[in-house]
């Protein structure tokens, strides 16, 4: 009587298959295996054939077996052209503000000709001035600072006062345009900000001698220039300088070229400041832009 096979023995026997020619029965290969090889085998191949079907269903073959998939790119195609049309309408809204205001500077109207848009645009300086822990400034700054706080002028105070002796001499617009960002000493902008057209020259106001003409980080080109009567006007932001230290200019004389340099600016403009005596003053009182 034949002994019972169990399952391990039934995996572990040996056979060999053997291949013979047609012609004359003689082997050509044989090829030992067992049931367990071949289990084995069998598992490896589909395991195999199921990863590379999966990740072809996922990716190339996701647009004909994905019925979402279509419906997904279109939608992403609608969002973004959705988000082009809001930026370009914005853009468009501010160029016709833009354009509005500029009509309104070549017309002489300067009642309403600045928007608000406009001048939340150009008012940075006045911002930026007002939280100075937020700005990092480079040492290249440094030069320009020393200059100021080895003068008088480091020695602000905020009074306000005005000089009767300026108040009768007779000062020239360094440009034309509107004026941005006022005089606020409350929230550390000491000057105005003044909105002209692009490359207009900016000229002295008073005659007087340069007495800094340098680039600096936040304010750009600056043009500083010493008057009579301990008078100094400053000139920040522009495109170009003309002038100087040393060179001595005459009232309406051309010192720079208006422009949008350095951090602390949102657009072209012209940011004037006037210093008497260590006092900063309003230049609207005494300049007509």
């Amino acid at each position: 009587m034949r002994p019972k096979k169990t399952l391990s023995s039934w995996l572990t026997t040996r056979y060999q298959l053997i291949i013979r020619s047609e012609e004359n029965f003689a082997e050509r290969t044989s090829v030992a295996f067992t049931y367990s090889k071949i289990i084995l085998f069998s598992v490896i191949i589909f395991s195999f054939v199921f990863v590379i079907s999966l990740f072809l269903v996922q990716t190339v073959l996701e647009k004909w077996f994905d019925p979402k998939y279509e419906q997904m790119v279109l939608n992403q195609q609608l969002y973004g052209l959705a988000l082009k049309v809001d930026s370009l309408a914005s853009e468009v809204e501010q160029k016709d503000k833009f354009i509005a205001n500029f009509q309104k500077v070549l017309s002489g109207d300067t009642s309403s000709a600045f928007s608000t848009h406009s001048m939340k645009m150009v008012s940075a300086e006045g911002q930026a001035s007002a939280k100075p822990a937020s700005l990092k400034i480079d040492p290249a700054d440094s030069a320009f600072r020393k200059d100021f706080e080895k003068s008088n002028l480091s020695l602000i105070t905020l009074t306000g006062m005005k000089s009767r002796a300026l108040e009768a001499t007779f000062f020239f617009s360094p440009i034309s345009g509107f004026i941005s960002d006022k005089y606020d000493v409350k929230k550390g902008h000491f000057g105005v900000d003044v909105v002209a057209k692009t490359n207009e020259p900016v000229k002295c106001i008073s005659d007087g001698t340069v007495i800094f003409s340098s680039w600096t980080q936040d304010a750009g080109y600056v043009l500083m220039i010493q008057h009579s009567a301990n008078l100094i006007s400053v000139y920040k932001h522009n495109a170009e300088l003309y002038k100087k230290v040393g060179t001595f200019v005459n009232a309406g004389e051309i010192i720079s070229i208006v422009g949008n340099s350095g951090e602390m600016t949102n657009g072209p403009h012209l940011h004037f400041e006037l210093w008497y005596n260590g006092n900063s003053l309003n230049p609207e009182e005494f300049v007509t832009f």
